[in-house]
């Protein structure tokens, strides 16, 4: 029986050759490759950096299937295997000498008048103006109002997604193996007129957020996912909560979050 693996590369040189190097190798092991997701596929490899990873997994419609990350870009989170160690690789991935990292995934319904949109983020979802200028949200969790917000807008992470622009934000960074949402401030406005929180919420894997923007200039917002882009008109209520949906991220059996961290990030 043909074992499929499928890989997915940027397109920058040393991806490409990694990608070419790594095809030979894996044929000379007897697995049939693929460059797009075949129904019978075991394994997804993703060459690049971490940008490329949580693209790939998108295009792949978040599979089922283990996902993996070779990393030839720079800070290589996710995408955490170098090319110089593919050799090691596969031999580890032959002998069953691996483990799989489960991310849940957060999901986001957005409301408009005319529909309904269902979206998904490994990383996080922020809520931002369409405009340079404040944005006002109306900011409630499991039907209980929080608070009016004003500033540059919130950001809604997984544990996984703590390291990433939630880290920027100065919101904090969390054990993948929790399972929970963090909600971090984007410059909140504290004044007499507005008083904001200023640090990042942590609401259980339970907790349903609710989002509803307050227009005062225009009627659109952004709402952007994984770092991509997405503009809404209309928008009446964004309801956030954790997915039942997981990603497995195959990691190699040494690999230990918070010495990644003190290496990536400290």
């Amino acid at each position: 029986m043909k074992r499929f693996v499928t890989i997915n590369s940027n397109q920058v040189y040393k991806s490409l050759e990694t990608k070419e190097l790594l095809t030979k190798k894996l044929i000379s092991e007897g697995f049939d490759v693929k460059d797009y997701f075949h129904p019978d596929t075991e394994l997804v490899v993703s060459i690049g950096g971490d940008g490329s990873f949580l693209k790939t997994v998108h295009d792949f419609n978040f599979p089922n299937v283990p996902v993996v990350g070779i990393n030839t870009g720079h800070l290589g989170f996710f995408a955490d295997i170098s090319p110089d160690n593919i050799d090691t690789f596969i031999d580890a991935y032959n002998n069953n000498d691996y483990i799989i990292q489960g991310i849940s995934l957060i999901e986001a319904e957005i409301f408009s008048h005319e529909c309904c949109e269902n979206i998904y983020a490994i990383n996080e979802v922020v809520i931002r103006g369409d405009k340079s200028r404040v944005i006002h949200l109306d900011l409630k969790v499991n039907d209980k109002h929080i608070q009016d917000f004003g500033g540059d807008g919130l950001i809604i992470s997984t544990p996984t997604g703590s390291t990433a622009y939630n880290y920027s934000a100065r919101g904090s960074i969390v054990d993948p193996s929790l399972n929970l949402m963090q909600l971090t401030p984007l410059h909140p406005i504290n004044t007499n007129a507005y008083r904001c929180f200023t640090s990042s919420i942590i609401f259980s894997s339970e907790s349903i957020i609710n989002i509803a923007p307050e227009y005062r200039f225009e009627n659109s917002i952004l709402v952007v996912v994984d770092g991509v882009e997405h503009r809404f008109s209309d928008v009446s209520d964004i309801k956030i909560f954790v997915s039942d949906i997981k990603v497995n991220l195959l990691r190699m059996s040494n690999y230990e979050f918070w010495s990644r961290v003190t290496e990536k990030f400290l």
